[in-house]
């Protein structure tokens, strides 16, 4: 009987605890683009570009964002410590993954609306091993998402405190990161002032 390989686990993971402190307090998971919360489009751009499971990490007026907006397709988990930055939802995120034997994490953060499916299928396509780190890049810069192989979960989470998430890990093995182009498929922009509003349609 031939071998047939397994097909990599690659869950995607999203960040969307913001409480939207630049905006006037409005957590970024609730801002509407095309008549719908963007943690929506969010997990549509994880699974469509082949993520699954797709972990969803909530914070900030965690409740509202349940009621209003459709998770059906995914699990949520509440980061009760969601105010001390980015570092806690990324242990949250990874840390509700254990036991289910997933291959690779692949994090997005739910205030970047320009960075659809296109891009998560590019970077999740570099999976090569448990030890892969891949990340888009956009004009050479290195950007979101990120793809984090699952035997480097425990050193990531180690290090995320504050609102560093897991930017000094990736410093660290800067040389050890697969970069991604994806500048012809997705933009990467913040919605994180009034100003930035007017990306969203």
């Amino acid at each position: 009987m031939a071998h047939t390989q397994r097909i990599p686990v690659v869950a995607g993971v999203l960040l969307a605890a913001g409480g939207g402190r630049r905006l006037g307090g409005r957590p970024k998971a609730l801002l509407e683009h095309h008549g719908r919360p963007l943690v929506e489009h969010a997990v549509r751009s994880l699974r469509n570009g082949g993520c699954g499971p797709v972990r969803v990490v909530l914070g900030a007026a965690a409740e509202e964002v349940r009621a209003r907006a459709d998770l059906s397709a995914c699990a949520v988990t509440v980061n009760s410590l969601w105010e001390e930055g980015m570092g806690s939802s990324l242990r949250a995120g990874l840390g509700d993954l254990t036991g289910l034997e997933a291959d690779a994490a692949l994090v997005l953060l739910v205030d970047q609306p320009g960075i659809g499916p296109e891009a998560v299928a590019r970077v999740r396509s570099a999976y090569r091993s448990r030890m892969t780190l891949a990340a888009a890049s956009y004009d050479g810069r290195r950007g979101h998402p990120v793809l984090f192989g699952a035997d480097r979960w425990t050193d990531i989470t180690a290090g995320a405190v504050g609102d560093q998430g897991a930017r000094a890990y990736l410093k660290a093995h800067r040389d050890a990161i697969t970069l991604v182009e994806c500048s012809d498929v997705a933009q990467a922009y913040d919605i994180d002032t009034a100003e930035d509003l007017r990306h969203l349609a």
